[in-house]
């Protein structure tokens, strides 16, 4: 006897959004191609964003010139309908740039609000909202190389 349906969904769903942020901690960018539908649309501290290769290219933007993130989620809270599914997901992501007169270090707090379809490749996100419940340290970490 296998875990109930549900059960495995959820497990998914948390993988996926585990699996975003590895993707962008390890800068393989490409990974993103198994969390977002390829119509995607995000709201990430930015204009809204449309497509995969938009969020991806926001994404990559934003990160691939720091010397070191570290996104951390936790508290999932999914809820699956059939082939749909929201999920909502504390985040602590953690900035570095060295040499970065005035700090090294931005860290920003808060949480996704997630929209996912069931695919045949498994669940992917057709939406993402990042909302910023706090930040501290150094904005300058972000802005640089932007």
């Amino acid at each position: 006897m296998g875990l109930p349906t549900d059960l495995v969904d959820r497990l998914e769903i948390i993988e996926l959004t585990h699996r975003y942020c590895w993707a962008l901690d390890s800068k393989q960018f490409d990974l993103l191609d198994t969390v977002f539908l390829p119509d995607a649309t995000a709201e990430l501290r930015s204009a809204p964003l449309e497509g995969r290769d938009a969020i991806r290219d926001r994404i990559r933007g934003a990160l691939a010139t720091l010397d070191a993130t570290q996104h951390t989620v936790s508290n999932h809270l999914v809820a699956v309908d059939g082939d749909t599914a929201t999920a909502r997901t504390y985040l602590h992501s953690q900035h570095v740039r060295r040499g970065t007169p005035g700090g090294e270090l931005y860290v920003i707090a808060g949480r996704y609000e997630d929209e996912l379809v069931r695919t045949p490749d498994g669940w992917r996100i057709r939406f993402r909202r990042l909302v910023t419940v706090w930040s501290e340290g150094n904005l300058d970490v972000v802005r640089l190389g932007r």
